[in-house]
């Protein structure tokens, strides 16, 4: 019998067992990031008909109001059952801290939803109020998505995460364009200040897009691509370039505000088309590496049991001690021919031993590539880091210390990752 010892053999079982486990997980975390995709377009469309039944003194859109709250509270419903399923069966464990985090973060702000929605009712706050807080509970959902794709465990699955996120900011900062400009019609004129934001607001969706146009697949970004060149584009950047010829707070029609609306609208419903296309591409994909995973350990099982079974061969066994390939002692020559060319020939020994390279060369490419994936979430960390950092030093908002971060990477022609670690890297020294 070939000579692996019994302790190798179930530390290698116990990798594959770890990575099926590791999947598993992944697919639930892609079940969740659906879940709540659902519930972020559905609240972007309650915070569209809100702030215009809010603008309308409650004339307008009292029953579609009623009716999308009907809707919304489906999908939240929908996001608690299958967090329950998912997380609350005495494994929590298994998932993230920080994703956890996310999640109960999120949930917080959804058990408040009702008392924002009574306020909104009896007209008890402004069109802004009302959009500020349907935005912050957005932003939390996003989060939990972002936190998902930080811990995912795949290459590929990771890069479709980020495409994700990067495609619901981007369609987010549309939503929030349409609010801003919904505002600036119902006021009968843009000042130079409005006009800012959603120039703002514009750059933040282009630049979300850029980036989920470089790690999305080709049938997403053909979708994407249609929506660009579409109508509804073309009326949209003729209203956009109406507005910047206004900014000098010359009076507008109020009525204009039920055409941009509509349009704005058109447009951000179109963007749910890509999103179903890369959760469906998700969720395939997170099922074919677990049964590609369960295979492989199937198929370990087996060969395991085959060597097993072969004679134990004499001479020098290529194992790790006498692989070339590992790393050894610095200085000293590879072994000669004639050893490696005996040890080929011991087929038990070299099975084995080809089965845990390609164990470990499966982890090591697949890490590899994981950095790769994840370099566009490690720029955004650091974005917002350098963000919060110019906040605190200047006294500046978020949306002021932001668009400092970009003029100051358009003004240097740089990128704006660039400009974030250098502000990251000098209050590190003026701290240190």
């Amino acid at each position: 019998m070939a000579v692996i010892s019994d302790a190798t053999k179930r530390f290698l079982l116990a990798a594959k067992h770890a990575e099926i486990k590791a999947l598993n997980q992944l697919a639930s975390n892609c079940k969740l990031v659906t879940s709540v995709k659902d519930v972020i377009h559905q609240l972007q469309r309650e915070r569209g008909i809100s702030n215009i039944f809010l603008a309308s003194g409650g004339e307008r859109f009292e029953q579609q109001r009623l009716q999308q709250i009907e809707d919304s509270n489906q999908v939240e419903q929908n996001l608690r059952s299958l967090l329950k399923s998912l997380y609350m069966s005495g494994d929590e464990s298994a998932a993230n801290m920080r994703l956890l985090v996310s999640i109960s973060m999120a949930l917080q702000g959804l058990d408040n939803l009702s008392s924002l929605r009574e306020k909104i009712g009896v007209q008890d706050l402004t069109s802004l109020e009302s959009t500020q807080a349907y935005c912050r509970l957005i932003s939390g959902l996003l989060s939990v998505i972002f936190e998902a794709a930080d811990v995912a465990s795949d290459p590929d699955i990771t890069r479709q995460l980020v495409a994700l996120f990067n495609f619901l900011q981007g369609k987010e900062f549309s939503g929030q364009e349409r609010a801003w400009g919904a505002i600036g019609f119902a006021e009968t004129h843009f000042s130079v200040g409005l006009c800012d934001k959603l120039h703002h607001l514009q750059e933040a969706q282009q630049h979300s897009f850029d980036v989920f146009s470089a790690f999305a697949e080709k049938h997403a970004n053909q979708q994407w691509k249609t929506i660009e060149s579409s109508q509804t584009q073309a009326d949209l950047e003729r209203l956009r370039a109406m507005i910047d010829q206004l900014s000098d707070g010359s009076p507008i029609d109020g009525q204009l505000s039920e055409v941009w609306y509509d349009i704005a609208t058109s447009r951000i419903d179109a963007m749910q088309s890509v999103e179903e296309l890369l959760t469906d591409r998700l969720t395939s994909l997170a099922s074919a590496l677990v049964e590609r995973a369960d295979a492989e350990l199937k198929n370990h099982h087996k060969r395991i049991k085959t060597l097993e079974q072969e004679p134990a061969a004499s001479g020098t066994p290529l194992t790790m001690l006498f692989d070339p390939q590992m790393p050894g002692l610095k200085g000293s020559e590879p072994f000669g021919d004639e050893i490696i060319a005996n040890a080929e020939n011991l087929s038990a020994h070299r099975s084995f031993y080809d089965l845990l390279c390609e164990q470990s060369q499966h982890i090591k490419k697949m890490s590899v590539e994981l950095d790769e994936a994840r370099q566009a979430i490690t720029d955004q960390k650091c974005i917002d880091r350098a963000k919060l950092l110019v906040m605190q030093q200047w006294g500046m908002t978020e949306d002021q210390a932001y668009r400092r971060l970009q003029k100051t990477a358009m003004d240097q022609n740089c990128k704006l990752i660039d400009v974030a670690e250098r502000v990251v890297k000098a209050t590190k020294k003026v701290t240190a």
